[in-house]
């Protein structure tokens, strides 16, 4: 199992965090999320056996925020 921290842009509320949390989540292979609002990252646990960092941006991307 890999951990990466992706920095996030768009987020402002509850709402944003539960999305963001749900698309990365929902990608075979991910068995952990925590996101921050505060701090505008995602802190990602996951198989890269299974799942890529691009496929985890990509998430996030059609979630509606951008990973930078």
């Amino acid at each position: 199992m890999e951990n990466n921290v992706l920095e996030i842009e768009g987020m402002s509320c509850g709402h944003c965090k539960a999305r963001v949390e749900k698309a990365l989540s929902e990608l075979d292979g991910v068995s952990n999320v925590e996101v921050s609002l505060e701090e505008a990252t995602a802190t990602v646990q996951f198989d890269a056996s299974k799942v890529s960092l691009a496929q985890l941006a990509d998430a996030v991307s059609e979630a509606g925020y951008e990973v930078v």
